[in-house]
């Protein structure tokens, strides 16, 4: 009994020292991953940009429903809030963030549309722009080799 009471209880080894110090995969991150995040964040920072302005417009300027744009700031900040975080998770290589970032791009395809068969100043130009962007980023997004930055297993095909 005095040898069971002399030794130590052996201790079972710590999960968290086995991760890794540095959360990144070794590989370099391909700069498609790079753009792909820069597209998806303009996108998130344009919509904020545009919510604040109308928010700002409808509690300061004089538009004719100030409730509607003070609705629609908000909408739009919030809206915004979403390809601004995918970015992010698509800066750190989050697998999580692609999804998100694909959602955004195909949510600015029929506002690209919208904004191309409206008649305006910038809707043209604009339509034009968002357009790009969002093809531009929906094929960087799935990319095989952005998908392998990501971690992203592919099915018994895509491997």
């Amino acid at each position: 009994m005095s040898e069971k009471r002399g030794r130590k209880p052996e201790s079972k080894p710590d999960p968290l020292d086995e991760v890794p110090a540095v959360p990144h995969p070794p590989k370099p991150r391909p700069a498609r991953l790079g753009v792909a995040a820069a597209l998806v964040a303009a996108e998130g920072a344009a919509l904020v940009a545009l919510g604040l302005y109308l928010l700002v417009m409808g509690l300061l300027g004089s538009p004719d429903r100030p409730e509607q744009a003070e609705m629609g700031g908000i909408t739009l900040i919030a809206l915004g809030v979403l390809p601004l975080v995918a970015a992010n998770g698509l800066r750190l290589r989050r697998s999580w963030s692609r999804g998100p970032a694909v959602i955004t791009q195909l949510m600015a395809l029929p506002v690209a549309y919208t904004l191309l068969t409206t008649e305006g100043g910038f809707s043209i130009p604009g339509g034009i722009a968002l357009a790009v962007v969002a093809v531009v980023s929906m094929v960087l997004l799935l990319n095989p080799a952005v998908v392998d930055a990501l971690g992203i297993k592919r099915g018994p095909r895509g491997a």
